[in-house]
């Protein structure tokens, strides 16, 4: 975690995490939690689909290849809404026009995996305040 007497970088936020990995969705999911962040998981598309339209998030740290839906599809799903999180993809696909795609349909951060958590983490939280400035 960070340096004693700081507050948790992201504390009360409500990110949703979607990762078709057990692993990777659980390392993700703890790392946040220990900076402070309200965290849901889901490993579908269409699962996370549901949960920005039912309960919206913050931010969604969004995986590419999903089962059910793709992330580019849940990227457009859920940026299409009137209050749309933040989005942080990640994907093994080093590939620069996945990348163009995802930013003209609006995601905020596109980060290839192994992502490191510091980076994503520091990324998430550089996302929030440039957003509460806005």
């Amino acid at each position: 975690m960070n340096e004693v007497n700081e507050e948790p970088r992201l504390q009360d936020r409500k990110i949703l995490v979607v990762d078709d990995d057990p692993e990777v969705l659980a390392s993700i999911d703890q790392a946040l939690q220990a900076e402070g962040a309200l965290t849901q998981t889901c490993s579908d598309g269409n699962t996370a689909v549901r949960i920005c339209e039912s309960d919206p998030p913050d931010l969604v740290v969004l995986d590419m290849m999903l089962p059910r839906r793709s992330g580019f599809l849940v990227l457009e799903k859920i940026k299409k809404q009137e209050q749309h999180p933040l989005v942080i993809m990640v994907t093994a696909n080093e590939g620069r026009r996945h990348q163009q795609y995802a930013e003209a349909l609006g995601v905020d951060g596109y980060m290839l995996k192994p992502v490191r958590l510091e980076r994503l983490i520091t990324h998430a939280q550089e996302l929030f305040a440039k957003a509460d400035k806005a």
